[in-house]
């Protein structure tokens, strides 16, 4: 086995970063989803961005497209300073240059694809694909020694689901061998078992490793084929699969719980589900483990604050994550995600809520299951999460009931509207 500092020397990362996030509109419709808070200090992006710091991967390429001006302004202000770059290491966002094609990115496989000089100017051994949309922890550094030491051209991740799961995600049939012989696109069922867990199935986590010299002749063929989708899991795996040597990689959690913890918090409910996960009293994904830190832009607010202890008008938080620069003044909070310079004004109660940076709650105001987007006032005596007839003529609600309030939401109407797609 190889240490991680030299395993991971001759491998560059491409993270992708463009996706529009439809699902989770209104919070995507001024800010790429990987730019979207997570658990009140976090944005989704810096999961994944730790996950390469913890693993030794210290050359990463950040694949930008969709509204991505906050999310560039992230990772230059809390990323890109955190690597030598005397010694060769980066942290790059790369927007579309269209240097090999007119189009903006029509695909995963495309996105990778467009960049392929850049690539190809780092001259990598190993090329590591992944997303910067989901919630785990993850020791990339140890799936490429599997890789190489089992003498592979490709390697996928892949994480067991049960079978009543697989409408979810894209199939790996893996052989007893540990190579993979077939893919199945998201099957309403399936016999295969994981040769890793008999009751289980082996589901595509869209982590790859490819050996530089398969990958780039792939992208460039699968570039000049006008019938493809571009992705990876639709057409680069399948198009080589028995052409080079495929293994699986089963996910080993970072997270040292019983239970294995990934997350795709890519619809409001999934999201919600997970931050209130972080705020609980025993997370299933624990944030405060020092061996794998997670790393963020910090910016300079002063501590968080609880004011008034008068009977009616205390200022407390019960089961939440408050983060710097807020101030419960004489307000309750129970099981909430309060990120940066949140201001909840006295005799309001706010519950099973996440609330953005710079919000303030006017007084005597009462809120229940709900997500509040950033710059947001909330007019003293609102009440949000209660009655869900209501909400929907002001707000976004889920079919769940989860209410959403954006900015000037009344401009826009739904995640399938012409004017959200117009936008991207």
């Amino acid at each position: 086995m190889q240490g991680r500092g030299n395993s991971m020397r001759d491998t560059l990362g491409v993270l992708l970063a463009g996706g529009a996030g439809e699902r989770l509109f209104p919070l995507t419709r001024d800010r790429a989803k990987p730019a979207v808070p997570f658990g009140g200090h976090y944005r989704i992006i810096d999961i994944t961005l730790s996950n390469c710091i913890n693993s030794g991967l210290r050359r990463v390429y950040i694949l930008t497209q969709y509204k991505a001006l906050s999310l560039n302004r992230h990772i230059r202000e809390g990323w890109t300073g955190i690597v030598a770059q005397e010694l060769g290491e980066f942290i790059e966002i790369l927007p579309p240059m269209q240097r090999v094609s007119a189009n903006w990115y029509m695909g995963t496989a495309d996105a990778v694809y467009q960049n392929i000089y850049s690539i190809g100017a780092e001259q990598p051994k190993h090329v590591l694909i992944l997303s910067g949309d989901h919630i785990y922890k993850m020791d990339y550094s140890k799936m490429l020694e599997h890789h190489v030491d089992s003498g592979a051209d490709v390697t996928l991740a892949t994480l067991p689901v049960r079978p009543d799961e697989v409408k979810r995600f894209g199939v790996v049939e893996v052989g007893k061998n540990g190579e993979v012989v077939g893919f199945l696109e998201k099957p309403t069922s399936t016999e295969l078992r994981s040769p890793f867990n008999p009751e289980m199935v082996d589901a595509s986590m869209g982590i790859y490793i490819f050996n530089t010299d398969v990958l780039l002749p792939a992208l460039i063929k699968d570039s000049e084929d006008p019938d493809s989708k571009h992705d990876f899991g639709h057409n680069i795996l399948p198009a080589i699969l028995g052409q080079y040597k495929m293994t699986a990689y089963n996910f080993v959690d970072e997270n040292k719980k019983e239970t294995l913890y990934w997350r795709d918090v890519g619809t409001l409910d999934a999201y919600y589900d997970a931050n209130m996960d972080v705020s609980s009293v025993s997370p299933m994904f624990n944030l405060y483990d020092a061996s794998w830190p997670m790393r963020t832009r910090v910016r300079q607010y002063p501590p968080a604050k609880f004011v008034f202890g008068e009977p009616g008008r205390t200022g407390m938080a019960i089961n939440s994550t408050i983060s710097a620069g807020c101030i419960v003044s004489g307000a309750v909070v129970r099981n909430s995600v309060l990120s940066q310079d949140v201001r909840i004004n006295s005799f309001s109660e706010v519950d099973s809520s996440i609330i953005f940076s710079h919000v303030d709650i006017g007084r005597h105001c009462r809120i229940k299951r709900a997500i509040i987007d950033r710059d947001v006032h909330i007019p003293e005596g609102t009440v949000i999460g209660y009655d869900q007839n209501e909400d929907r003529r002001n707000y976004f609600v889920t079919p769940s009931g989860l209410t959403v309030v954006a900015r000037d939401y009344s401009l826009y109407e739904s995640p399938v509207s012409p004017e959200f797609m117009r936008q991207g």
